[in-house]
């Protein structure tokens, strides 16, 4: 008796399959949300990737929005130029936001709202590391657990390379 795989291999299947790539490339928009994970972010943009934008948040993290509030220059290129969250966000298959454990990330609701409003998945990494506390893993993951359909602790830079890969950025 053939196996389902077995099956699916021999030529009266093999006229039904697909002869084109299985995906269509991935724009992917890479944000740092504070300090310490922007110098992970503007390194790991140094390297060659395929459909991947690279932006920072961390400058506006300490100040939270007036009243005033515009979507408009709430991200920063990796060339200090203001971008337009929701211009960016639109454009993007896939947000991932990266954070520190124990940092502040005000910023993840902002980029959260907005790919909720533009219908963008979202994935979180958290850079842990051995020295992380569990005090500090749970502050960043309980604000980044409402804006992540993925959420993962990474042990270092390398880390976060290797899931932007995974996830085809």
């Amino acid at each position: 008796m053939l196996s389902e795989s077995a099956k699916m291999t021999t030529a009266a299947e093999a006229r039904f399959r697909i002869n084109e790539p299985n995906s269509k490339p991935r724009h992917v928009k890479v944000i740092a949300l504070d300090r310490a994970s922007e110098a992970v972010v503007k390194h790991l943009a140094q390297q060659h990737w395929n459909n991947a934008s690279f932006f920072t948040a961390s400058a506006f993290a300490s100040a939270p929005p007036a009243r005033d509030f515009s979507m408009q220059g709430w991200l920063s290129d990796l060339a200090g130029r203001t971008m337009d969250l929701v211009d960016e966000v639109s454009g993007a298959d896939l947000v991932v936001m990266v954070a520190t454990a124990g940092e502040s990330t005000p910023a993840a609701t902002l980029i959260g709202e907005a790919c909720s409003l533009k219908r963008v998945n979202t994935t979180g990494l958290i850079l842990g590391g051995a020295s992380a506390t569990d005090e500090m893993l749970s502050r960043t993951l309980s604000q980044l657990r409402p804006w992540s359909l993925m959420l993962v602790i990474a042990n270092g830079e390398d880390y976060i390379e290797d899931m932007l890969i995974a996830l085809r950025a």
